[in-house]
């Protein structure tokens, strides 16, 4: 694959896959003028096999992103490639490997990578899933990290970091940040 070519995806919606080289297991959803890129720790072996974020029925991210106003219905996991119409995009610190955070190798991690988009894209705000992305990313431990806004910016983006919606977390899920997140969006999308 040359840079900037489409990556078909199963709904024959489609996504740019910014590699060049179609190494990433999910496509990132990355543009200029965004007010906002969610940033997951790496797909699950769910959302790997089937090319879409958070493909596992029993993760509660679209339904999530719904009910905090971030997107007007419910999306299917296909239909992440509209996200940019909403202002949204989505990434992950571990592009190249699935599966759950405490498995995944060290060389997984990509914080740098991160970086680098995140200075090209300029999204307005960058919102972590779950602390673990957040940690590796930020150099801090998971318990130095609080649910919300942080007081750092990473590249110059508002940074946030919210409760997982993966299956593994629900007992630890709160919607509180997930909607403080998207009335911070809705102000800056208004303002």
């Amino acid at each position: 694959m040359t840079k900037g070519r489409r990556v078909k995806e199963s709904e024959g919606l489609r996504a740019n896959d910014l590699t060049g080289e179609g190494e990433y297991l999910v496509p990132d959803v990355l543009e200029h003028g965004l007010t906002l890129v969610l940033v997951g720790t790496a797909p699950s072996k769910i959302s790997a096999a089937r090319r879409a974020y958070y493909a596992n029925p029993s993760n509660k991210f679209w339904r999530t992103l719904h009910q905090a106003g971030l997107t007007p219905r419910q999306l299917a996991p296909s239909e992440y490639p509209l996200l940019p119409s909403f202002g949204l995009g989505l990434t992950d610190v571990a592009k190249r490997h699935s599966g759950v955070d405490a498995t995944l190798p060290r060389e997984a991690w990509q914080p740098e990578e991160l970086r680098a988009k995140v200075r090209q894209y300029q999204p307005k705000l960058l919102a972590f899933t779950s602390k673990r992305g957040a940690a590796e990313t930020l150099g801090v431990s998971t318990g130095k990290l609080t649910y919300g806004p942080q007081t750092e910016t990473l590249e110059g983006a508002e940074v946030w970091v919210l409760p997982s919606t993966s299956p593994l977390g629900h007992n630890y899920f709160q919607l509180e940040p997930w909607e403080a997140l998207g009335k911070r969006v809705k102000e800056l999308q208004q303002g």
